[in-house]
């Protein structure tokens, strides 16, 4: 006889084999956990719940939880629902394994139509078989169809006493507000870095493994606060080697460069060092780094930079690294917040760009060569602040690009060098040094003649509300150069009287008084051309070619009167060459 060889167990991934059984057991939800353990302690068992979400944030396993708590009768199989099942009673080990019976789990969006909703509706009025609550376990519950989401509503709304509904989805905005009102709702939050890391730290211990600080940290933050995306990312970790797993091994895993590189490759992008910043990326790229990683990271290092800049206190917090506190530190002080700002959106942009280019690192070179270019441009206000004080003779000719050292630092070396070619060395932009321009009176406008001048006054001067107030609700009484009287409409701004006297007294260098009358005053001037233009209509419409054209033509109208005169202009040759005629 030959010994048999055991057989051996299979493979479970850690995010199975560590699926909280418990509330005591989950992590970063405080808040929903007190919830749950007050409200079944003291009884209060709700019909409905829905769990809200992003992935992997454990709302399956909190529904499975509460089915657990509804149907725990304890080691002696006397107890009542409680917050701490027991593990052990019958109903416990069956929803553990995923095998009772009175727990239905139903995945919506395998399942969406309606016709699998009645089919559900229709076991719920019977009775559990063994258990003492019969639970609905549906995930996804926004994918299903609307019809379904109808069906589901009266039955969700006055289900029987033994039947108990938790809903799990992803995009509560497509859940219907009929179905929410119906449900106690429960979000759950993403979980921290830091608790994430120490989770994933007593993990790896479990596993007789142990990682470094720096790559626990790592898994951490690509977890994105979903605790089983993380455990994923643990998995591949312990396959990678035996004892100490350090954190360049999960660098190279995740295709994630130095966070030292980084630091570095920002540095050369701002001081303009295009060949040693373009060398960097060609060694981070051949180093297996992916290119969408490396926008990402520098997207992540100019918020960080901006919340340090904003908020220096943030370099003090113990979870970050300590080169991203003291380098933070130092590049947070020689950055403005509008070069950082004008940094993150060329890298938002040159991120969709990589994403869907067929040459991804040709996508990322091209980004950060826009960086580098745009690091170097002052601020609009800036710009427009040097062109003012610049002497005319210290301005560039025709043609050439203003160059100028960045404000807050010192030029770049691509920088210098444009300014050597583009400028006099004798030249200086300095304020002080600017020669002064030789003072100009302001050339002052035309008195008007009467009201309607007013009215092209102010389009002249740019001010088409004021214009545009005037025309509309000034119902004039009295008009002479130097004095306005009227009546202002219900609808005209309580300022207009006060605003016209000062604008016409600052166009025209004289002082003019603007009065409110309580006469009715004349149409204004919008009426009156309402009122000339229905005359002219009428006229036109009364003309006998007129109405012989719009009894040949059935179902015609006149669509505008013109006044050819105004219109006309002199015919060109060619027109007289072709017999045109102007009307």
């Amino acid at each position: 006889m030959t010994d048999a060889t055991p057989p051996v167990p299979p493979y479970r991934v850690l995010a199975r084999k560590y699926r909280p059984a418990t509330f005591a057991d989950m992590i970063g939800q405080d808040a929903l956990v007190r919830t749950l353990t007050n409200a079944i302690a003291a009884g209060r068992l709700a019909q409905g719940y829905m769990l809200t979400g992003v992935r992997g944030i454990g709302k399956t396993t909190t529904a499975r939880i509460l089915a657990r708590a509804f149907n725990c009768i304890g080691p002696d199989g006397k107890g009542g629902p409680t917050a701490k099942p027991c593990g052990q009673c019958r109903h416990c080990l069956a929803i553990g394994d995923d095998r009772h019976m009175d727990v239905i789990e139903m995945d919506a969006a395998s399942r969406t139509g309606v016709a699998e909703m009645r089919e559900l509706i229709e076991g719920v009025r019977y009775a559990p078989v063994e258990a003492r609550y019969k639970i609905y376990i549906i995930d996804e519950v926004h994918m299903l169809s609307p019809q379904a989401f109808n069906a589901l509503l009266k039955t969700l709304e006055e289900p029987p006493s033994h039947a108990k509904f938790i809903f799990a989805t992803t995009d509560i905005r497509k859940v219907p507000v009929t179905v929410l009102s119906r449900c106690q709702r429960f979000d759950l939050r993403r979980v921290d870095a830091a608790t994430l890391a120490a989770y994933y730290a007593k993990i790896a211990k479990a596993e007789g493994a142990t990682l470094a600080p720096g790559a626990l940290t790592l898994i951490a933050r690509a977890a994105d606060g979903s605790v089983r995306d993380g455990l994923s990312l643990l998995d591949r970790a312990l396959a990678l080697a035996q004892g100490e797993i350090g954190e360049q091994q999960v660098r190279d895993m995740m295709g994630l460069a130095d966070r030292g590189q980084i630091f570095d490759l920002f540095d050369r992008l701002m001081k303009g060092e295009a060949a040693a910043a373009l060398g960097l990326l060609a060694e981070l790229y051949q180093s297996g780094a992916d290119p969408a990683l490396l926008l990402q990271d520098l997207l992540d290092l100019t918020h960080w930079l901006t919340r340090v800049k904003l908020v220096p206190e943030t370099a003090d917090d113990p979870a970050v690294a300590e080169i991203e506190r003291r380098r933070g530190r130092e590049m947070a002080t020689k950055l403005s917040l509008p070069i950082l700002a004008r940094c993150w959106q060329i890298l938002l942009k040159g991120l969709g760009e990589t994403q869907s280019a067929p040459t991804p690192l040709q996508a990322v070179e091209m980004a950060l060569i826009r960086l580098m270019h745009a690091a170097d441009m002052p601020p609009p206000g800036e710009l427009a602040r040097r062109v003012l004080e610049t002497p005319a003779s210290a301005m560039p000719a025709p043609g050439a690009s203003p160059v100028g050292p960045p404000p807050g630092g010192r030029p770049t070396k691509a920088l210098a060098e444009a300014s050597g070619r583009q400028q006099p060395a004798s030249v200086s932009l300095a304020p002080q040094q600017a020669a002064p321009a030789p003072a100009e009176s302001p050339v002052k406008a035309a008195m008007p003649e009467d009201f309607p001048g007013v009215l092209a006054l102010a389009d002249a001067e740019g001010d088409l509300i004021l214009r545009t107030n005037l025309a509309r609700h000034v119902h004039l009484v009295q008009f002479e150069p130097g004095r306005i009287e009227f009546r202002p409409s219900a609808q005209a701004p309580a300022s207009l009287a006060n605003k016209l006297g000062q604008r016409l007294t600052e166009w025209t260098g004289r002082r003019w008084v603007v009065s409110i009358s309580g006469e009715p005053g004349a149409p204004t001037l919008e009426e009156q051309a309402a009122a000339l233009a229905a005359a002219a209509r009428a006229e036109v419409m009364s003309h006998p070619l007129v109405q012989a054209a719009l009894a040949a033509f059935p179902g015609s109208a006149l669509e505008a009167v013109r006044d050819l005169a105004s219109m006309a202009e002199p015919a060109t040759g060619i027109d007289q060459e072709k017999g045109g005629d102007a009307s």
